[in-house]
């Protein structure tokens, strides 16, 4: 049984764990803080727009895992809101006890606490092992780093504004480290303005127990609170610094938009000063957790230059996904390059050919299309994601958006692939559900 060893905890990494442990592997899970699932932490859209698309590929490809948990935790199933249409909302506090428990039942080795800080090489182009910070070492026969692309805290204080004590917790369990780096794969970085280093996140959390009762009843009832804001609250630059650019439309500027995700509200703004918050009816008591007044976390600091396979170009056993993979924003994104990740990191091991997924299908052509674009400038400046920005217009232009299942099986079994994540007895045992938007 070939061993993959995962670095980092990520909606991305735990992916890659589902997919290597379904296909064949051994598993280890490296997590440098106490919980899974890093951004997510504060996330909890799924299916909004293309992403919806992108979610039932994945299902179809035999990775529905993290899929039909998400699904299931939704606290508002099909909703819309400015710039995104039928969109879940899951319960952030409910999502990662679910997938920590998914992943123990699958058979993952996850070791918290455990940052890599080094690489050990057995040839220039193969690693042998990571070190951990406490002095251990792990070894295997493939790697995948998805290890993300925000922090340290000196990128978030150089460009950002300064060290927000988000859900990434650098200042408790360390910063983060790029292995790929260290084994020696080449990086590019995310701009803003042409010249900027890196985006800010582009949401912050409320606690929900501070808003008016009125507002938690709309959210309660709709999913969505949306407050207009008076023209002297508007931030004109802010969407911007935002690294996510499908919710870098005006209506993000001009309105407050809160998302029901569970104990927490979701505010569709980087940052937004407390004075400021306070002045608008119904968050005259408004509190932060996480991020919030006056900074965010800044991500796209990191982007491992990989092959279509996600590969991590140069090295022979190292591979990438979620935000180490590219500029990608969102779970979705993440889920599918790390299910890819995960399966491509047991063919290497096994000496076995490795997938690129086609162009023909949503998630392939993301992952070729931001691969190409990365290569200049006006690339490097945007940011890709099923479910809005240049992207989705690509998506919906090439005929791949669809919120049709049916067409989404027959496009997958056109190509081949139907179910191709799951070893011959997984394919016999389960099922395929879908969703209808």
């Amino acid at each position: 049984m070939p061993k993959v060893v995962i670095i980092g905890g990520g909606w991305s990494g735990c992916a890659a764990a589902i997919a290597a442990r379904n296909a064949g592997a051994e598993v280890v899970l490296l997590e440098r803080t106490d919980l899974l699932l890093g951004c997510g932490l504060a996330g909890g859209i799924m299916r909004n727009n293309g992403r919806f698309t992108a979610a039932e590929e994945l299902k179809c490809l035999g990775a529905p895992e993290l899929v039909d948990l998400t699904d299931a935790l939704s606290r508002h199933v099909n909703i819309d809101f400015p710039g995104h249409r039928h969109a879940n909302l899951y319960d952030t506090a409910l999502v990662e006890p679910a997938v920590r428990q998914l992943l123990y039942d699958k058979g993952v080795d996850i070791r918290f606490v455990a940052r890599a800080v080094g690489v050990s090489m057995d040839e220039p182009d193969s690693i042998r092992s990571v070190s951990l910070a406490d002095g251990t070492t792990i070894h295997g026969d493939a790697f995948i780093e998805t290890t993300g692309s925000a922090g340290s805290m000196g990128n978030c204080a150089r460009y950002g504004n300064g060290c927000t004590m988000c859900v990434l917790r650098c200042p408790s369990f360390g910063p983060r480290v790029s292995l790929s780096r260290m084994a020696g794969c080449e990086e590019s970085v995310g701009l803003r303005d042409g010249e900027t280093y890196g985006s800010f996140s582009g949401s912050c959390e409320l606690n929900k127990a501070t808003l008016s009762p009125e507002i938690r009843q709309c959210l309660a009832e709709k999913g969505v609170a949306i407050l207009p804001l008076q023209r002297h609250l508007v931030d004109e630059g802010i969407l911007k610094l935002k690294a996510c650019k499908q919710y870098a439309i005006p209506e993000f500027k001009q309105n407050l938009i809160l998302l029901d995700t569970g104990a927490r509200a979701k505010m569709m703004m980087p940052f937004f000063p407390l004075e400021k918050l306070r002045k608008i009816k119904g968050l005259e008591r408004a509190m932060y957790e996480f991020s919030g007044g006056i900074s965010n976390s800044v991500r796209f600091m990191a982007r491992t230059h990989r092959d279509n396979a996600l590969k991590a170009q140069g090295l022979a056993n190292l591979f990438c996904a979620g935000e180490k993979a590219g500029l990608f924003v969102g779970h979705t994104e993440a889920m599918a390059t790390g299910s890819l990740a995960g399966w491509n990191g047991v063919q290497q091991a096994k000496g076995l050919p490795l997938l690129s997924l086609p162009d023909g299908l949503a998630i392939g052509d993301l992952i070729r299309h931001e691969n190409l674009a990365s290569t200049t400038l006006e690339g490097l400046n945007d940011r890709y994601t099923f479910s809005g920005g240049n992207y989705f217009k690509r998506l919906k232009r090439l005929g791949l958006y669809t919120t049709d299942p049916k067409a989404v099986e027959s496009r997958v079994r056109a190509h081949g692939l139907h179910h191709v994540f799951l070893t011959a007895h997984e394919k016999k045992e389960r099922p395929l559900q879908t969703m209808q938007a």
